[in-house]
């Protein structure tokens, strides 16, 4: 098939793309099926969700699929979005301008908008779409003035100038679909795919985001292919054809008028008051399966010559930013959502001056060497412990990231690293003002050099926490899990440290778990810096009953006997600092598993 021609649009010359499947059959596993409710006794079957589909989506024109409930519309939707798995496809193909689709390519020139929305709450809705524009536009992370001009352009398209300065937790639910449409339109896809886009929202509203689609399609050449359930008489009139499903089969496939001949045909009186496509589905049993109706012989024709495979730079398409650009865009978004999430940022600053306040206040002035260890002890409990705040965060920013990088918006070690390094100075914030107080009021060793150091432990272990808890919500389900899970083992690692059991007292086939403990580290740096060196060997903490002056017990003493060394001063610090990188390239592993799973 030769490349064929291209349509301008807007001084550009576009490449046009007709979508179809052939006998397309979609299968769910017996697990899975199983999970749907499918199979007697226990014992999985396979569920059939599409049986034999052969339709089309040209350019140019607005293509609905409909059907009841369970009719197979969201799994046909995102098959044509390259979305689904392969490895369910029991038969039949998907052609992108006749060729098979290479799905990954494919996904880089379309635009696909689920449901469910996934935007950030705390932006406002002009910088969701700017920084979408910045992460999809060739480059787009060297400057902010393309994409703010492309984010202007899709604000006065959408309908959305006059909500550009609003968060998007704030606006009305047709409008927060309409951001999300723009946030898979910056790059100008010329295909458009959208599930369910009037769902929720009153009839004003869906009329609206029907018409500005029908615009896209006629306007500029675009294939649109929506999810709609019974859509009302005024926005039938803007469907340039439907595929009707039920029980994953087609029922028709074709425009409106020709369904109102086909039930008419079969004997059909169509009420007044009921539109044809409600009216079919009703009596969709008279509506035989497989059945396919193409367009007049005109328009193949002009379809045909207007579109060809996809050509030779959108298979070649890469990322529209080098990693580094990426790093600094998503750096960029992820401090605006710290700086306005107010337990991630407000509460967690004032949290730490106040927590600081406070343990200090309960151990003012303590010299006996059980205090100052309980202090140590209870100190490193209440830093790891207070990290998971960022649990909910971290869930919400995986499922845009799953979005987001299977349309080919950045890569996942963009995403890792930009992440680890907004909380370098963000904890190091927490870590001082925690410090600050605690320490002098509690009377630790009064100098400058292990003040520093003793901020310096705290730091690295909020590092730890925070670096352990994006390990974690990289593969819990959900927050009650994975908040459940992180409780869990930072008990553990407490229960393993040291403190309430010495690592010679721990069973052989635990013993692991005294060298994995975040707790065992940073306690024995802060008991090093406390009582090691020269101060610590001058300093004497038990004395001889009776006493006397007579020293039994002095800083250096306390060391040998607990195991410790002044090298562990420095070792302890590498081993944390490992847990910190260990545990974010642990976290990119399960992130890129899971998103290379869903783009494959």
């Amino acid at each position: 098939m030769s490349l064929g021609s291209k349509v301008g649009d807007g001084g550009r010359r576009r490449q046009r793309y007709r979508l179809e499947t052939r006998a397309l059959s979609y299968v769910l596993p017996p697990r899975a099926s199983f999970l749907w409710g499918g199979g007697g006794g226990g014992k999985g079957v396979e569920r059939s969700l599409l049986r034999g589909v052969t339709c089309e989506a040209p350019p140019g024109e607005l293509v609905a699929i409909v059907g009841p409930s369970g009719a197979g519309k969201t799994t046909l939707l995102s098959v044509l979005a390259g979305s689904a798995d392969p490895g369910r496809v029991a038969a039949g193909e998907v052609l992108v301008n006749g060729c098979p689709m290479d799905a990954a390519r494919f996904r880089r020139v379309s635009g696909y908008v689920p449901q469910d929305d996934a935007l950030f709450p705390t932006l406002t809705v002009e910088e969701s779409l700017v920084y979408s524009a910045r992460l999809r536009l060739r480059g787009g992370g060297r400057g902010r003035g393309a994409a703010e001009a492309r984010a202007r352009d899709l604000m006065a398209e959408l309908g959305l100038r006059h909500v550009a300065g609003s968060r998007v937790a704030s606006v009305s639910g047709g409008e927060r679909r309409r951001v999300s449409i723009g946030v898979d339109l910056v790059h100008d896809p010329a295909v458009l795919l959208l599930d369910e886009p009037t769902s929720g929202l009153d009839s004003g509203s869906a009329l609206h985001i029907v018409k500005m689609l029908r615009d896209m399609a006629t306007a500029h050449g675009k294939t649109v292919v929506l999810t709609i359930h019974q859509p009302g008489f005024r926005i039938l009139e803007l469907l340039d054809r439907v595929v009707l499903l039920a029980d994953g089969a087609v029922r028709h496939h074709g425009s409106l008028a020709f369904l109102e001949a086909r039930l008419a045909a079969s004997g059909h009186d169509i009420p007044a008051h009921v539109n044809v496509l409600e009216y079919a589905m009703e009596t969709i049993d008279s509506l035989k399966p497989d059945v396919v109706v193409v367009t007049a012989s005109t328009n193949q024709e002009k379809d045909a010559a207007a579109v060809g495979p996809v050509p030779a730079s959108a298979r070649r398409a890469g990322y529209a930013n080098s990693p580094a650009a990426e790093v600094r865009i998503l750096a960029g978004r992820f401090v605006k959502t710290v700086l306005r999430t107010p337990q991630l940022f407000a509460a967690r600053m004032a949290q730490s001056v106040l927590a600081g306040a406070f343990l200090g206040s309960i151990f003012l002035g303590t010299t006996d060497l059980q205090s100052r260890l309980g202090f140590f002890a209870f100190s490193l409990t209440y830093v790891l412990s207070s990290t998971t705040e960022a649990l909910p965060v971290f869930l919400q920013e995986r499922r845009i990231l799953e979005r987001e990088t299977s349309r080919g918006a950045y890569r996942v070690s963009s995403y890792v690293a930009s992440n680890a390094a907004v909380f370098l100075p963000f904890l190091l914030a927490a870590a001082v003002l925690y410090a600050a107080p605690v320490y002098w009021l509690v009377g630790l060793a009064r100098e400058p050099a292990r003040f520093a150091y003793f901020s310096l432990v705290v730091w690295l272990v909020m590092l730890t926490a925070n670096s352990f808890v994006a390990c974690l919500s990289a593969l819990a389900p959900n927050y009650i899990v994975g908040n459940s899970v992180v409780a869990g083992l930072i008990g553990c690692f407490f229960l393993f440290s040291g403190y309430f059991v010495a690592s010679k007292n721990i069973p052989r086939y635990w013993v692991f778990m005294h060298y994995a403990s975040l707790f065992k580290y940073p306690f024995e740096a802060l008991v090093v810096n406390e009582y090691g060196g020269a101060r610590g060997a001058r300093e004497c903490l038990t004395e001889a009953p009776g006493g006397g002056g007579l020293c039994v017990l002095d800083g250096a003493a306390l060391l040998r006997q607990q195991g410790m060394r002044e090298s562990m001063r420095w070792s302890n610090l590498g081993v944390m600092l490992g847990f910190v990188v260990g545990y974010r390239v642990l976290c990119f592993s399960f992130l890129w598993f899971r998103c290379h799973r869903i783009r494959r």
